[in-house]
Parts: C-alpha cells; structure tokens; sequence
C-alpha cells in the first residue's frame, strides 16, 4: 500500500468533514441562505465525483505517466452521473455504475 494515498485520503477527510458535519453540529442550519444551503449540500456528490472520474479516466504508466483512457469504469461513471442526473438519487446512481462495470467485465469488455 503507497502511504502517499493514506496521507491523500486523511487530506480529503480533513478538507470534506467539516462541510459534511456541519448541518450535525451547527443548529439552526436551515437558515442559512439557500445558495450556502446548496453549497453545503452538493459538497459531497462533488467530491465523489471528482475522486470517481480520476480514478476511471486517468492511467498512470509503469514510467509515472499519467494518459487518459476511457475504458468500462468510464462507462460506469457517465453512466452514474447520468442517472443522478435524472433521478436525483447518488444509491441509485451507483448502483447502476457497479452494474455497469460488472456486465462489462462479464461479458470481457473490461
């Protein structure tokens, strides 16, 4: 296991936690401005989604390289993306990226 992505992933809690925590710990929270009350609400799904696309898009070579590569995980995040888009609902977003990625992988797309 590389320590650099132990060090990178208590970066990303450190960084996300508060903004995840606060509507736990702040009361009255409703009443903070509906443009804060969307910031703070669609924080999360951001984050996922940038730490998704990184991980299916980007492809580091054996020489530290990193190359673009649009394989059956890509599919996987469109696919997840397209269906929160449409259904509001992150479950139901990522329940259809694994099957994605699984019947693509089945069927030896992958």
């Amino acid at each position: 296991m590389n320590s650099r992505l132990v060090v990178l992933a208590a970066l990303m809690w450190v960084v996300t936690y508060p903004s995840r925590a606060l509507p736990l710990l702040a009361p009255g929270i409703e009443r903070l401005a509906p443009p804060v009350l969307a910031y703070l609400r669609l924080v999360g799904p951001a984050v996922l989604a940038a730490l998704a696309a990184v991980n299916a898009l980007v492809v580091t070579k054996s020489d530290g390289s990193h190359t673009l590569h649009f394989g059956i995980t890509a599919a996987g995040v469109l696919a997840c993306m397209f269906v929160v888009a449409w259904r509001r609902n992150v479950f139901i977003g990522l329940i259809v990226a694994v099957a994605v990625v699984v019947l693509g992988r089945a069927a030896g797309v992958a």
